[in-house]
């Protein structure tokens, strides 16, 4: 039964990023795969909860706050995408180009295999979760709060950020609401979102779940920092007025209260 629903995964999980490359590719722009990013968490989770031979509340609970995250991010992420005139540039960076101006070998590797080889693994305390009997509901309530909060400053975070876009007067910087307390409260956000499914996925069955997947948070935590996330947004915002004073007086990742008032 484990290797039917850990196959279940991999098959889902290369189903969406396998779509989501051919959307890319028709319609030239290598973003759309941050909305695959979600669609195929949604993708394993449900494919797994078909494929498991009976439910827990648990695994209800999994499936819901998999669904409602990767729902909303890949919403907000695929408009985002559709409305601009340009390809994300931390991707045209780090292949070197555009699609169309790189090869498309390059692309499938870089961007959509790899990162269906990480969405696998990242969600494995989620199939984990689905198809095993659950332990401690006590954890199972820190998880859920440490979702909640991720959810939070995600939602709140991006929701921010499109209006600070949409003001025509807005400044360089945004350094307001959740960004005076981190730089990057969606990434911040994301990491906690994917501890929070780790302790109600696996960490609450025990030290050896918890143990064996804890690769999943971790993972998900240093690509948003040191990959994909942090390192290149700042290396994009770098130069900006307002921001070497705006980076030195807010934390890049982990929350803390304002400083200061600044002014405009």
């Amino acid at each position: 039964m484990v290797s039917t629903v850990w196959w279940a995964e991999i098959a889902a999980v290369t189903a969406a990023m396998t779509g989501t490359a051919i959307v890319a590719f028709l319609l030239r722009r290598i973003a759309i795969v941050d909305a695959g990013w979600g669609v195929a968490f949604v993708a394993a989770a449900i494919t797994v909860t078909v494929a498991s031979p009976s439910w827990s509340a648990r695994s209800w609970l999994l499936l819901a706050m998999v669904v409602a995250w990767g729902g909303r991010l890949s919403w907000h992420l695929g408009r985002r995408t559709l409305s601009s005139r340009h390809d994300d540039p931390r991707y045209v960076e780090m292949l070197g180009g555009a699609i169309g101006e790189v090869p498309a070998s390059r692309v499938v590797l870089k961007v959509f295999v790899l990162q269906a080889v990480i969405v696998a693994i990242i969600a494995t305390p989620v199939t984990y979760g689905i198809s095993h009997p659950m332990g401690s509901w006590w954890v199972v309530g820190i998880g859920v709060v440490a979702w909640l909060a991720g959810v939070h400053f995600e939602s709140v975070g991006d929701a921010q950020l499109a209006a600070h876009r949409a003001n025509l007067d807005r400044g360089p910087i945004l350094d307001t609401g959740l960004w005076a307390w981190t730089r990057h409260p969606n990434y911040f956000g994301d990491a906690c979102v994917w501890w929070g499914i780790w302790l109600v996925g696996a960490a609450s069955s025990g030290w050896r779940p918890a143990l064996a997947t804890v690769i999943a948070p971790a993972a998900m935590t240093f690509f948003l920092v040191s990959v994909s996330g942090v390192r290149l947004t700042e290396q994009r915002m770098a130069g900006r007025p307002g921001w070497d004073a705006y980076a030195a007086s807010t934390p890049a990742f982990i929350p803390r209260p304002p400083r200061r008032t600044r002014r405009h």
